[in-house]
Formats: C-alpha cells, structure tokens, sequence
C-alpha cells in the first residue's frame, strides 16, 4: 500500500473545506431538504481525503481498475459526496443546485448507476463497510493495488452489520480497507448517546482487531496524519474516529439534530454563509 507524498498545503485545504461547506448549505437552501448538518461533519475529512493527496482516482477515468474507492455508508450526506465530486471534475459545478430534483441523477442518497465517482448506492445504514470489504477483498483477488475508504455515522455503527464486517475484515487481514467514522454525537432525533456510548467505538474496533486512532477531525493535519497512516498500515485494517460537530461551522446548525433532515430556508441562508466568512 502506498500514502500521500509530500505535505500538502494547509491553507489551501482550510479555504476549500470553507467552499465545500457553502456548496452544501447552497444546494440544500436551494432543494429546500437534505441533510446539511451530516454533511458538514465530515467536511475536512473528506478534504483531506480527497485533496491531500491520499486518495488515488482519475475524474476522466471513473473506472479505472486500481482506483482507490470512497464508499459514502452514510449516504443522507449525499451533499457533501456531491460537492467533493463537483470539486474533483467528476461532475459540474452547476449540477449541483439541482440537488433532489426529480430529473436530476444528484439524489437525495447516492447512486452509483447515475453519478461518475460514487462507487456504491447507500442510504439504508449499516451496509457501507461490508460493501467496502467485498471491494478491498476483490482488490487482492485480482492483484490490484488500491484502498478503499468507507465513511459510517456514529449512530450508523449501532447496526450489528457493521460489527459482522468488522469482525471479517480483521480475520481477512484487508489491510487496504480504511474505515472512518464521523462520531458527530447525534443520529436523526436524539443524541447518539441515548442509544449507545460512542466513546467505546474506538475500544471495540481495537477489539475486532483493527489499527484505530481517535481524533479531532476538524484538525486538518490530524485528520491527514490519521488517513496517511491508515493508507500505509499494513497489517490488518485500520479505521479512524473522527471526533466532529454536526453542522460544524455555522452556530445555529450545530449540534442541533432538529436540522437534521432540513435545509436552511432562504432567509436565513445569507447569514450561514456569511459566518463561515
């Protein structure tokens, strides 16, 4: 396996994760639905991932064989999946404002049948690591040399699917599999922890076998470190508790799960953007 080369510029990542999250308030104002606040959660990981120079992919070749995979399990982030796409030449920038719209491929969840770069349909939770080891698995299979990334929500990973996968991946030895988890500390209507304690995540992956870190991740060069590191571990899988905030970045959004499925109204979109400046 093989990581990043070089440091990439820090800055220019800050100011692209600040864009990225303006196209998702923008499309979801526009759709007057989606899930803006899951996606703002997972922006710098997904910039890091994306545009530090970790993740290996060819926008004019989506099926390139050994193109490193992202798989989208929590698939209401759909917006943010868009943005990056739009961001890495996959599709135009202009598609996105048509974000749930009945003749648009940009769907409320992703479908890899319409849009260049989403490698798996997902929405119903659970299901995204699973998928991500059957690409991993197939990847040694056929002598191929790529990662596969796969993006799960804290309350997604109470699903006993994830655990199944978890566990066949460490006996698998899939060192090319990297599970991120965006530990936002809510799910639709409650906070995670009124279900389950999210704080063991990182515990329990360590004890299905996996290389697990626990970290901020807004901290662009934590969250760097953490993917490179997962990119060249080698001896089993890795994955990454992503400490963020649900709507990160605008005061009124976050951690409020009441926005969770809801985009901001017109009105009250000139002042989200505006504070993220």
């Amino acid at each position: 396996m093989t990581g990043t080369q070089g440091a990439p510029d820090f800055d220019q990542l800050a100011g692209l994760a600040k864009s990225l999250r303006k196209d998702v308030l923008i499309m979801t104002s526009e759709a007057g639905s989606g899930h803006p606040t899951s996606s703002m959660s997972a922006v710098e990981v997904m910039t890091a991932l994306y545009f530090g120079g970790i993740m290996r992919y060819d926008a004019s070749n989506p099926q390139k064989r050994d193109r490193d995979r992202f798989i989208l399990s929590k698939g209401h982030a759909a917006p943010i999946l868009y943005a990056v796409l739009a961001e890495a030449g996959y599709i135009q920038k202009d598609q996105l404002n048509t974000l749930r719209r009945i003749d648009s491929p940009l769907e409320g969840h992703p479908n890899m049948l319409r849009v260049p770069g989403v490698e798996a349909s997902t929405g119903s939770l659970g299901q995204g690591l699973s998928m991500g080891l059957g690409h991993a698995l197939n990847a040694k299979l056929d002598g191929l040399d790529y990662n596969v990334y796969v993006m799960m929500g804290d309350g997604e990973v109470q699903q006993g699917q994830v655990w199944e996968a978890a566990m066949a991946a460490a006996n698998f030895g899939a060192s090319n599999l990297i599970a991120i988890v965006d530990q936002n500390g809510y799910q639709q209507t409650a906070p995670v922890t009124s279900v389950t304690d999210p704080n063991t995540y990182a515990e329990k992956f360590r004890a299905f076998g996996w290389n697990t870190v626990d970290i901020d991740g807004h901290d662009l060069h934590a969250t760097h470190k953490a993917l490179v590191d997962a990119t060249n571990y080698s001896s089993g899988p890795s994955a990454i508790i992503a400490r963020t905030k649900k709507g990160k970045g605008v005061s009124f959004l976050e951690e409020d799960f009441t926005w969770h499925g809801r985009g901001v109204p017109k009105d009250q979109l000139d002042a989200a953007l505006e504070e993220l400046g």
